[in-house]
C-alpha cells in the first residue's frame, strides 16, 4: 500500500504545480494589460510562453489527478503522467534559458529598442523613472513632454539608462528564476510519481502472492 506520507508529498507537489500554472497565467495576463513600461521590458513572446507554460502545468495537474485516482493495479496512467512531466521539464528549461540569454545582451538590446520606440513609450519611461533621454539628456531624438517637457529642466536631469536597466534586469532575472523554480516542482512530482508507481507495483505483487496462498490479501 502507498504510505500516507508518500501520498501527502505527491499531493503537495501536484498542488504546487497547479499553483505555478495559475501564477504563470495570471502574471502573463496582467503584464499584457496596457502598460508601456512593462511592454517595453517584456517581449510579447515571453507572455505567450507564460500562458503556454501555465496551461501545460494545469493540464499536467488534471492528468495527475486522473492518474492517482486509478485502482492500485493500474500504473500505466502514472507512467504516462511522468512522460507528460518530462515534456513540461523540457518546455520549462527552454523558456527559462531563452529569458536568461536575453539578460546577457540586455544592454545592447534595450538601447536598440529605445531608439526605434514610439515617442509615447519613451515619454512613459521618462515619466516613470523621472529621467530624460536614454544614454544622455542631450540626445537629438529625445522625446519631449511629460517630465521632460521643459528644456531648461532637462539639462539638470540624469539619463534613463541606469534606473531603467536596474528595473529591466531585476524583472527579467525574477522571471527566469521563477521559471527555473517551477522546474524544481516538476522534478519533485516526477520523483514522487516514480515512488508511487513502485509502491503500487509492490502492493499488487503482494496481493497476487497472497491470493495464491488463499489469503485475504494485503491491500
Amino acid at each position: 500500500m502507498v504510505s500516507k506520507t508518500l501520498s501527502a508529498v505527491w499531493a503537495c507537489f501536484a498542488v504546487a504545480l497547479l499553483a505555478a500554472g495559475c501564477i504563470s497565467i495570471a502574471y502573463s495576463i496582467n503584464w499584457a494589460m496596457p502598460n508601456m513600461v512593462i511592454q517595453f521590458v517584456i517581449d510579447r513572446s515571453f507572455l505567450k510562453a507564460g500562458l503556454a507554460l501555465g496551461g501545460a502545468y494545469i493540464f499536467t495537474f488534471v492528468v495527475a489527478f486522473v492518474a492517482v485516482a486509478q485502482p492500485t493495479a493500474v500504473t500505466f496512467v502514472l507512467a504516462g503522467l511522468n512522460w507528460v512531466i518530462i515534456l513540461d521539464m523540457l518546455m520549462t528549461l527552454v523558456i527559462g534559458s531563452v529569458i536568461w540569454m536575453h539578460t546577457l545582451k540586455e544592454q545592447s538590446m534595450y538601447r536598440e529598442k529605445w531608439f526605434v520606440a514610439d515617442p509615447d513609450i519613451q515619454r512613459a519611461i521618462q515619466d516613470e523613472f523621472r529621467c530624460c533621454g536614454y544614454a544622455s539628456t542631450t540626445e537629438s531624438n529625445m522625446a519631449m513632454g511629460g517630465f521632460c517637457a521643459d528644456s531648461t529642466i532637462v539639462a539638470q536631469q540624469s539619463s534613463c539608462q541606469q534606473p531603467f536597466m536596474l528595473y529591466a534586469d531585476w524583472t527579467l532575472n525574477t522571471i527566469f528564476t521563477a521559471v527555473y523554480g517551477f522546474q524544481a516542482i516538476l522534478i519533485g512530482l516526477f520523483l514522487a510519481s516514480c515512488c508511487m508507481i513502485n509502491k503500487r507495483i509492490e502492493a499488487e505483487r503482494f496481493r497476487k502472492i497472497d491470493l495464491k496462498r488463499g489469503g485475504g490479501g494485503f491491500v
